[in-house]
C-alpha cells in the first residue's frame, strides 16, 4: 500500500478494503490493529486494510493487505459491510468494503510492514482510539460476530484444532459477553454430534486434565445439506 498518504484528485473516487481481524485468549475477544506510519493520522491506530489495486478483487486485497501489514495469512474471511459516509477519509471520496476474520492467536505471530509502524492485539473493548471511522467498523464487526456465532460453527475459527468443552464454553461467553450454564451447554453440544472425541487430554495443567475434542467439518457440511441447523 505504498504512497497511501496521496490525496486523490478532487473528482476521483477511490476503493479500499479494511479488515477487522477477531482472536481470543483464556479472558478477553482480542481485534488487531496497526499504527500507521503515513498521514493522514500517521501514528494513531487504525485497522489493517488499504486501497484496492486495479485488476484485484476485494477479497484478494484484503488478503494482500493483512499479509503485508500484520504478516497475518490464511485465515477466515468474510466481507462484513460498505462504509461510504463522506468526509470519512481526510484523502477525498473513498469506500471501504469491510471484511472481518477469525484466527486461533496461537497460529498468528503478528508483524508490521509496508507503511505499518507496529501491530498488536488489543482487548476489543479497551484499546487506542481508532483513525478514520475504524471504531464504527469494529462495532459492526463485533454485532455480526456475536450474532453469526450462534448460528454457524465459526466459532472454532478461533479456537485451537483441539480443545476442551470447557474452552469451548468459555469462548461463547466471552464472546456472547454471558454465562453459559456448564450442564445445558455440553448436553445441548454433544448432541449435535459435531465433536469427534479424542483419546488426548490436557498437557502441564494443576487441575484433573480434561479430554481434548476436536470439531468435524466434513460432517457439518453434510447435516447442513440435509437442513440441519446450528444453534447455541
Amino acid at each position: 500500500m505504498k504512497g497511501e498518504a496521496h490525496e486523490l484528485p478532487a473528482s476521483s473516487i477511490a476503493v479500499t478494503v479494511d479488515c477487522v481481524v477477531f482472536g481470543i485468549d483464556a479472558t478477553a475477544l482480542k481485534v488487531l490493529f496497526i499504527e500507521r506510519a503515513l498521514e493522514p493520522f500517521a501514528g494513531s491506530w487504525a485497522l489493517p486494510g488499504g486501497f484496492v489495486r486495479p485488476g484485484e478483487s476485494l477479497e484478494q486485497a484484503a488478503r494482500r493487505e493483512l499479509s503485508e501489514e500484520a504478516g497475518v495469512s490464511k485465515v477466515f474471511l468474510e466481507q462484513l459491510y460498505t462504509f461510504g459516509e463522506l468526509g470519512r477519509d481526510p484523502r477525498g471520496q473513498i469506500i471501504s468494503v469491510a471484511y472481518y476474520a477469525l484466527v486461533r492467536l496461537s497460529d498468528h505471530r503478528v508483524r508490521a510492514a509496508t507503511d505499518a509502524r507496529q501491530a498488536a492485539w488489543f482487548s476489543v473493548h479497551e484499546h487506542p482510539t481508532l483513525a478514520f471511522d475504524h471504531q464504527e467498523i469494529v462495532d459492526v464487526a463485533y454485532r455480526r460476530l456475536q450474532g453469526k456465532v450462534r448460528y454457524q460453527p465459526i466459532g472454532f475459527e478461533l479456537l485451537p484444532r483441539k480443545f476442551t468443552l470447557s474452552q469451548l464454553q468459555r469462548l461463547y461467553e466471552i464472546v456472547l459477553e454471558r454465562a453459559l450454564d456448564k450442564r445445558n451447554f455440553r448436553k445441548k453440544i454433544l448432541a449435535m454430534k459435531l465433536l469427534v472425541e479424542l483419546d488426548e487430554f490436557e498437557q502441564g495443567v494443576a487441575h484433573r486434565a480434561a479430554r481434548l475434542y476436536r470439531f468435524d467439518e466434513r460432517r457439518y457440511r453434510r447435516l447442513v445439506k440435509r437442513g440441519f441447523n446450528f444453534e447455541i
